[in-house]
């Protein structure tokens, strides 16, 4: 284990030296940025990621707060709080705002993280809607059960009635069997229904545009009662705001189609969150600045939206990559799919398996900053994608790439390294080996932990630390200054 783990460590990104504590009080990154109404201590961020310590009513729960208290005590500029339902409706141990009963815990959640840091961390919560996705069938369950039979496959056997049918189906070998079912109906049975934005023969898909302006709006007011600095709307990866902004979104009711209708709904969001908090309140978004897949968004449309985004007033623009259901891996039966396990996920999630894993996004964020500034707008952008050292986004900052620089995977290998380098102690920072061992645990939905700290024995408060059934350790172990 020792060997691998020097071997994985080989793959990092070289730091020659890390800065002294003087070098870091003139860094960029430590320097103060206005987000809109709001002004953070440093252009330091940790963004959101769902740790799955929440329970099945959407509840903050102890390990929640405690999860945000940990990061917190690091004094990031911003910490976002985990992907939020807007929707009352289970969701699995994932964070509601979705009624006025959210509030009080969410404003637990606040004080927590606002006393750990002193006042100095801004915590903003990341609001997201998605649709429904169901887990992959037995063969025979989907078929015998939930196959819509269309006329097509009733004239493959007219002699048949539909039970008799279903029975022929089930029948064939795989490959016949594909070539007979219609497009969306094999992909059900290969990797569980989904949803998608374009389903507008459902009633309920016809009417988000309707719907979701004032739902986002109320969680967002929720937040702001509950004491959060600002709201992230969720406009990326798999989810529905995102396959509106999607180019794969066709829909004909004048929310999809062209880049300016697929932004229409997205902007309607933000104009009636923005209307529901105080001024005093951020309200921003967090996009991609490239799907990755075929047919989907490149950096130009995302420069698009940046600037339509820009012009409407968000006080933030987050940009992520990739991450995508289009081409996810085929789920094992009984399970669903996961939009990070394909091509687009590994470019939201980079690994050392890549040959150039550091500042995946820095580019493509770049490319969307540049439009913005050439429309005369001076919103801040905040990147991703692979940063794990003061050298990274130093070189970001002063090159104009970005105005923001998040680092997620990094934060979670040591929630105090932040800290660390501001005092000038970098040669004791626990450094991230991307592995994605965090992300396997989060597509299985188990609490997320990171392989360096989780079953690390021997310290002080191994009788006391928050653990997993499974035993992990559930927080990083304290740093004693």
């Amino acid at each position: 284990m020792c060997a691998v783990t020097d071997k994985r460590r080989e793959k990092l990104l070289p730091v020659p030296r890390w800065p002294t504590r003087e070098e870091a009080a003139q860094a960029r990154w430590f320097q103060p940025v206005q987000l809109g109404p709001v002004s953070a201590a440093t252009r330091t961020w940790v963004p959101a990621m769902v740790p799955w310590r929440s329970n099945e009513e959407g509840e903050t729960t102890a390990e929640v707060i405690a999860w945000y208290e940990r990061f917190a005590r690091g004094r990031p500029g911003v910490l976002v709080v985990e992907a939020t339902g807007i929707r009352d409706v289970p969701s699995g141990p994932l964070l509601r705002a979705g009624d006025d009963r959210f509030v009080d815990g969410l404003a637990r959640l606040v004080e927590a993280v606002k006393r750990a840091s002193g006042g100095e961390t801004k915590l903003f919560i990341q609001l997201i809607d998605f649709l429904a996705i169901k887990r992959r069938p037995q063969r025979s369950a989907y078929l015998s059960r939930f196959l819509t039979v269309t006329p097509a496959l009733r004239a493959l056997r007219p002699e048949l009635d539909e039970a008799g049918l279903r029975a022929y189906l089930d029948s064939l070998d795989d490959d016949t069997l594909a070539g007979l079912l219609p497009k969306r109906e094999l992909e059900a049975l290969r990797f569980g229904l989904r949803e998608r934005v374009t389903d507008t023969q459902l009633p309920h898909i016809a009417a988000l545009p309707k719907v979701l302006p004032e739902l986002f709006a109320r969680a967002a007011s929720r937040c702001a009662r509950a004491g959060f600095d600002g709201v992230e709307l969720h406009y990326a990866h798999a989810y529905t705001m995102a396959s509106f902004l999607s180019a794969l979104n066709t829909r004909l009711d004048g929310y999809g189609g062209e880049r300016a209708s697929r932004a229409r709904l997205p902007l309607e969001v933000f104009a009636a969150t923005r209307a529901a908090v105080p001024a005093s309140f951020a309200v921003g978004c967090r996009f991609l600045a490239d799907e990755i897949i075929e047919g989907g968004n490149r950096p130009d449309d995302a420069a698009f939206f940046a600037v339509e985004f820009a012009r409407a007033g968000m006080d933030f623009l987050s940009l992520s990559r990739g991450g995508k259901f289009e081409d996810a891996k085929q789920p094992k039966v009984g399970a669903s799919a996961y939009p990070y396990t394909g091509p687009s996920g590994h470019e939201c999630m980079p690994t050392t398996k890549l040959a150039a894993p550091w500042g995946r996004n820095v580019e493509a964020v770049a490319h969307v900053k540049r439009a913005l500034v050439s429309a005369g707008f001076s919103t801040p952008v905040v990147t991703c994608g692979g940063i794990a050292t003061l050298a990274q986004a130093e070189a970001i900052l002063s090159q104009g790439q970005a105005d923001v620089v998040a680092s997620a995977r990094q934060s979670l290998a040591d929630p105090d390294w932040l800290l660390k380098l501001r005092l000038g102690r970098g040669d004791e920072i626990r450094r991230c080996l991307f592995t994605n061992y965090c992300e396997g645990l989060d597509q299985s939905h188990q609490a997320v932990t990171c392989q360096l700290w989780d079953r690390v024995k021997g310290l002080a408060d191994d009788a006391t630390v928050m653990r997993a059934s499974d035993r992990r350790r559930l927080l990083a172990p304290d740093w004693v200054d």
